[in-house]
């Protein structure tokens, strides 16, 4: 999951604040007697004594020293925001702390402590205060932070059927980003196998290219959503946050604009991957519906057949409420 955002602006610098914002981070901590100056930015939090959030009441700051201080911030009630700021760039004492604490915020001042903020324990601390009197490495902080969520798996299936179904329910996710080259979203049947659903932004003779767009599946259908958990398309709405994941496995989230389920004929793909699994999804037939394949390029469903090699990520079937987790279930 990305982690939350924040822009220390002390002292005020407006410039640095709009390179923030337009970055998006969405609270700006500002000297006491700034929140107005915020405000007119637009619908912003403000930290400071008139702000939105002030340091004492919702949360507290402290210098990772030595382990004393570390202590003191594991003895304090759990449900307690920390903002951290580190003498030394150490992973174990951060390591610590976000095994122990959930709310950790984390100062950072270049693109590398960014960096090491997000991939600590793999899962990375709560939140970062981005820290700079630079709008351009404003910039880059915000783009260190938000560059990606990892990488999915991805491995070849062999289609083995491709079949109509006549008409159904089917789901267009449009995104709030221009999604480019072989990207997606990966879309199944069950959570154990899920297709890499190209975007609509190729050229096509009957229709303009929608590169914000995903034709994604059936209602019905699994999709993969940030920090490895799924949902239903169905789910989805404006403000909703998916997973977009391209040939090689890269993987960045995405916010969801709008959605549109209408009726529409929809075709039945078979695909066997890893030890004979076999995997199915349900997508719409028309030219415009891709699939990334594994030798790379994509595939339009009209002309997909039985043989055709494609990308799909595998994974145990067992979900929660779109958590992972440990039981008997078959899926057909």
């Amino acid at each position: 999951m990305a982690p939350v955002l924040w822009a220390r602006v002390i002292p005020w610098e407006k410039d640095v604040a709009i390179a923030a914002l337009e970055s998006g981070v969405e609270t700006l901590w500002v000297p006491d007697g700034c929140g107005g100056k915020v405000r007119e930015l637009g619908r912003v939090m403000a930290v400071c004594s008139e702000g939105d959030l002030r340091e004492g009441r919702d949360f507290r700051v402290t210098r990772m020293r030595d382990k004393e201080d570390e202590t003191a911030i594991l003895s304090s009630p759990p449900e307690t925001t920390w903002v951290v700021q580190q003498e030394e760039r150490e992973v174990i004492p951060l390591e610590n702390l976000v095994a122990h604490r959930r709310k950790i915020f984390v100062v950072a001042h270049t693109p590398d402590e960014v960096t090491l903020c997000r991939g600590v324990l793999e899962r990375g601390v709560y939140g970062i205060v981005l820290e700079t009197d630079s709008p351009a490495k404003m910039r880059q902080l915000a783009s260190a932070a938000r560059v990606d969520a990892g990488r999915v798996p991805l491995v070849p299936a062999r289609v083995t059927e491709v079949a109509s179904l006549g008409i159904g329910d089917r789901v267009c996710v449009d995104t709030c980003s221009l999604i480019e080259g072989d990207c997606g979203m990966l879309v199944g049947n069950s959570s154990a196998g899920v297709f890499l659903v190209c975007a609509e932004n190729a050229p096509n003779p009957y229709v303009l290219p929608r590169p914000f767009r995903v034709n994604a599946g059936a209602v019905h259908s699994y999709c993969r959503l940030p920090a490895g958990r799924t949902g239903y398309l169905s789910e989805l709405s404006a403000g909703s946050e998916v997973l977009l994941v391209n040939e090689n496995g890269k993987a960045e989230t995405a916010a969801v604009g709008r959605v549109k389920v209408e009726r529409r004929p929809l075709l039945l793909v078979r695909a066997e991957g890893s030890g004979g699994a076999i995997h199915s999804v349900i997508l719409q037939n028309a030219e415009t519906i891709r699939l990334v394949c594994a030798g790379g390029g994509t595939v339009s469903v009209a002309r997909l057949s039985a043989g055709d090699s494609v990308l799909l990520a595998e994974e145990k079937a067992g979900r929660h409420f779109g958590t992972a987790v440990e039981e008997t279930i078959r899926e057909i």
